[in-house]
């Protein structure tokens, strides 16, 4: 669905896995009664929980609501509002914990819980977390007795426990009435919503009777009493208010990082940053359809060098496709799959597919140039750009004209799309379970209403999902972890790096997982 796609660019331009601030063993004492201030690169816009696509708004929200179910920083799943779980191929059924109360003291029941699923899979609501982590179709119904909730899909659904940790449950006034939800909150999380100021600034205060968090988190000592998530849109005046105090904490992907990691006593920990990767157009008439050209493209390339610019100086290889929490399956799909830097070998492939080098030194087939027209995002940053030029360069040396186009974020995702106007794409899918793959990567293309936007064809890959999707969980991950693999070896996608952002913080320690801090994790120091 291009809704889903959309959805994923958007989650990939901020979200990240899992990473702490608090890297060294910390001796410090905890303070007591404080108020934890972190910046936000964005006003969060609508807050209802239905729509939280952008990593903004799931930052602010996770502090006001809970999961039935959380990732630890190891993908591990752990309780939140559902204390136990059972999962088969297509159901789970969670056993909610007891005494658990709405931040207007009403309480969460089975049914509150079933509503709240059922309201995002409604298609009359148009959930942007429909299709996305809520599958179609799915059913939740609440065994008021038992004190469950079962979420049912119509078709097998392997991550959908998975799927569970990233779902915020609504409950109490905004249950009843969602349409205040697109400036206040109605959850069970440790900090509700108090006041707000958009653009500017989003101040929760503690529930001090909250006992629910991830793995039966409670109130422990140095938790802050008070939470203000500050919009800071430019990194340098984020960076400058780390340096005078007015912060406590950031995350940083540009040049201001090694500014900020040099403050004293800021505690410095990374984040993964999506995966950056490409893909080629394989659509009919489309040079990059033939396999060998597409292997040609990248042999002409050193991807430790394209890796080293797209990076800004951090080259954390690509093993996986799969970037964000709680990516369930950590085998490596990438390594040794990747066709080895050779320029010899990529001419000659070219020669061997009709593609023939002019006087002019630029290839040509039936009277027609071999150009290509490569698309990024220009929020990806100056590293990607010079990226882009790099590999410009080095097509041009084999005798490939190409064309550099970068567009602001929603252009970029209409060319995806829309237009398909475009040869080869920097793609920075940032997704977190293998099944969200499957319709980008197979299935039908965007001109017959899928998701497929690069119309690869791969049997293989087919094949193993297919296989994998009937296990539940992590014992199908050796089959996905193979398809993968299978995309890889066809040149069908190109995965180069893992970008990383500084997770920082001042007089405060902190873990970010899924893209957001996880709010009982943050503990405020002594200066």
């Amino acid at each position: 669905m291009k809704k889903t796609l959309a959805v994923a660019l958007a989650l990939a331009l901020t979200a990240t896995a899992c990473g702490s601030s608090d890297e060294q063993d910390d001796k410090s004492e905890f303070a007591e009664n404080g108020t934890f201030v972190y910046a936000i690169p964005a006003d969060p816009g609508e807050l209802d929980p239905a729509n939280a696509v952008l990593g903004a708004t799931n930052t602010v929200l996770a502090f006001a609501y809970d999961t039935l179910v959380y990732s630890d920083a190891d993908g591990k799943i752990v309780s939140g509002l559902a204390e136990k779980w059972e999962a088969q191929a297509d159901k789970v059924t969670f056993t909610l914990r007891k005494g658990v109360t709405c931040a207007d003291k009403s309480p969460v029941t089975p049914q509150t819980v079933a509503d709240s699923m059922n309201y995002l899979s409604d298609p009359k609501n148009k959930a942007a977390l429909l299709g996305v982590l809520i599958p179609a179709g799915m059913t939740a119904t609440a065994d008021e007795a038992a004190g469950t909730v079962t979420l049912a899909t119509k078709d097998p659904n392997p991550f959908l426990l998975e799927s569970m940790t990233a779902v915020y449950v609504v409950c109490g006034e905004g249950l009843k009435d969602r349409s205040i939800l697109k400036d206040k909150t109605s959850g069970t999380g440790m900090y509700p919503l108090f006041t707000s100021v958009a653009n500017d600034h989003y101040a929760f205060k503690a529930r001090a009777d909250y006992a629910w968090g991830p793995g039966g988190a409670k109130h422990e000592a140095g938790m802050p009493a008070a939470v203000q998530l500050k919009v800071v849109k430019d990194e340098s005046t984020a960076a400058n208010m780390m340096t005078t105090g007015e912060l406590n904490g950031a995350q940083f992907t540009g040049a201001d990082r090694k500014r900020v990691e040099a403050i004293p006593g800021v505690r410095k920990g990374s984040a993964p940053d999506g995966i950056g990767e490409f893909f080629f157009h394989q659509g009919d008439g489309r040079a990059a359809a033939e396999n060998k050209v597409r292997g040609a493209l990248v042999r002409a390339l050193d991807l430790n060098e394209l890796r080293a610019i797209a990076s800004g100086g951090d080259p954390v290889p690509a093993t996986r496709l799969i970037s964000l929490a709680p990516d369930p399956c950590r085998g490596d799909s990438v390594t040794g799959n990747t066709p080895p830097a050779d320029p010899g070998t990529a001419a000659t492939l070219l020669d061997e597919t009709g593609w023939k080098a002019g006087t002019d030194g630029v290839r040509t087939k039936g009277g027609e140039k071999l150009k290509l027209r490569v698309a990024y995002q220009t929020s990806a940053g100056p590293g990607v750009q010079a990226g882009m030029e790099y590999i410009a360069q080095k097509w041009k040396a084999l005798g490939v004209e190409t064309e550099l186009v970068g567009s602001a974020d929603a252009k970029y995702a209409d060319s995806l799309f829309k237009d398909g106007d475009w040869d080869m794409a920097w793609v920075p899918l940032g997704l977190s379970l293998p099944t969200q793959l499957v319709g980008y990567l197979s299935g039908p293309g965007p001109d017959e209403q899928g998701s497929n936007f690069a119309h690869i064809r791969n049997p293989g890959y087919e094949q193993l999902t297919a296989e994998a999707a009937k296990k539940v969980g992590a014992s199908g991950c050796e089959q996905w972890t193979n398809a993968e693999a299978a995309l890889v070896e066809n040149v069908d996608v190109v995965p180069v790096l893992r970008p990383t952002q500084l997770v920082a913080s001042k007089n405060a320690m902190l873990e970010v997982i899924g893209g957001v801090v996880r709010p009982t994790s943050v503990r405020m120091l002594k200066n």
